[in-house]
């Protein structure tokens, strides 16, 4: 039988479960004038004093895990089951020092879901049971391919549940269906405005467009060295493997950390310079920064890039089939190179696609097939070698003991026609999702301002 099969990347199955919980919290600038006097443009409004004195004790150690807002209590098993899916998703691999701060970044994310659940509420809008299951039932599938009672059961190995999933989920149907609500009739895009922003892309046309990433954290005069630190071991737990998109969902302190840090298609002259010329020279998949910057530090990572209304042969439209092999729990690494090796002649010996199932037979492999996969949503690593495949030929053999070994064999190609000028429609709602995600950032702040919370 056959069944789809997708193939993980820096932006993997696991971050989409992990990441679901929106920050949005705007970036602190600071004017020049005020720098050098030492003094943010908040403190301006303040007026606090240089040296303030502190009355009372103010143990930083203590750390509290749970709260109530608004009469409604966020639990300390809420913190450590959102928590579990984070960890999870960076392998484990965090430091306890590293999970006490996601810990807290948790219980913040946490008052602010509380927070739009109840403004939701407050509105009329209640999401149905059934829808958020609705949800989970999808994410179960296109992320795990399981079944909602294996990733029920998955999740509790992990140290999360599914009620701590749904009630994600919850939150962010309650917040986007306000926005549409309260936000969306009262954004208007001019037409002037879009015409403009199409000339403007037709006049760049050929010239390299990125898809970026960043994770920003806000910093003051008074705080830069902390929250440097506080960056730079975020760098080193993504340069060992961690999830940038779960990462900027906690950590990021600006608007786009809703969507794991996506900044979406940009020319390196909408960045602000620092990160301009960072980027200039970085690679597809690298990561570069702390860079500071004016109000704080930027580190940035290169999802992808190409070229402005310029057909991109990563865009090409593939047919595939995956053709794997796995080896037994203790199969050591003499064993499984021998296998390996008999694996790889025998699929070299395969006539086209057409041949893969009947063939995989025999040499104990397993056969799945993929018609609608883009050659760029393939790991970077893989791309260059399918787009110079035939129709027939298959990938060298990769992978690992652990992974078994695979080759993916191309059965059909749709190259991409020559790009026709931007979409009206589509750009004018793109400029309108920008100020909708601007507009929201306020909206929770001033939800944040208002609310009553108590911490136990």
């Amino acid at each position: 039988m056959k069944r789809n099969f997708r193939l993980s990347s820096a932006f993997g199955r696991t971050s989409i479960i992990a990441g679901m919980v929106a920050t949005a919290v705007a970036p602190l600038a600071v004017t020049a004038a005020h720098a050098q006097a030492g003094i943010s443009e908040a403190n301006a409004d303040l007026n606090l004093p240089a040296n303030p004195k502190i009355f009372g004790k103010n143990d930083p150690n203590l750390r509290r895990a749970t709260a109530v807002v608004n009469g409604e209590i966020v639990t300390g098993t809420d913190v450590e089951q959102r928590l579990a899916l984070i960890v999870n998703a960076n392998g484990g691999k965090i430091s306890a020092e590293e999970k006490e701060r996601l810990r807290q970044q948790v219980l913040r994310n946490l008052i602010d879901e509380t927070l739009q659940i109840q403004e939701a509420k407050a509105a009329d809008i209640d999401i149905a049971d059934e829808e958020v299951a609705e949800t989970f039932n999808r994410v179960a599938q296109q992320n795990f391919g399981q079944n909602p009672d294996a990733l029920d059961k998955y999740l509790g190995t992990v140290g999360s549940s599914a009620a701590s999933l749904k009630r994600q989920i919850k939150g962010e149907l309650a917040w986007q269906r306000l926005l549409r609500r309260n936000v969306q009739p009262f954004i208007n895009v001019a037409e002037g405005e879009v015409r403009e922003m199409m000339e403007r892309m037709k006049a760049a046309k050929g010239t390299e467009e990125y898809r970026m990433g960043e994770i920003f954290l806000a910093a003051n005069d008074l705080t830069k060295p902390q929250v440097l630190a506080n960056a730079q071991k975020i760098v080193d737990q993504l340069k060992q493997g961690g999830s940038f998109v779960a990462y900027a969902r906690q950590y990021s302190e600006a608007s786009t950390a809703a969507v794991g840090g996506d900044l979406g298609w940009i020319r390196l002259a909408q960045l602000p310079s620092e990160l301009g010329q960072a980027a200039a020279g970085m690679s597809t998949g690298q990561l570069a920064g702390p860079i500071e910057l004016r109000g704080g530090y930027s580190i940035i990572y290169l999802i992808d890039k190409r070229q402005v209304l310029t057909a991109d042969p990563r865009d090409a439209i593939l047919s595939l089939k995956q053709i794997s092999i796995s080896f037994g729990k203790g199969t050591v690494e003499k064993d499984a190179t021998l296998r390996a090796a008999a694996f790889a002649k025998g699929v070299k010996d395969i006539k086209g696609c057409g041949q893969a199932d009947a063939a995989a037979g025999p040499l104990g492999a397993t056969v799945v097939a993929n018609d609608n996969i883009k050659a760029r949503d393939l790991p970077a690593a893989l791309q260059d070698t399918i787009l110079k495949l035939s129709v027939g030929e298959s990938t060298p053999p990769f992978g690992s003991i652990e992974d078994g070994v695979r080759v993916l064999m191309l059965c059909g190609r749709d190259d991409p026609k020559s790009s026709a000028d931007p979409s009206f429609e589509a750009l004018q709602s793109q400029m309108e999702d920008d100020r909708v995600n601007k507009r929201a950032q306020t909206y929770l702040r001033d939800l944040r301002r208002d609310a009553v919370i108590e911490y136990n």
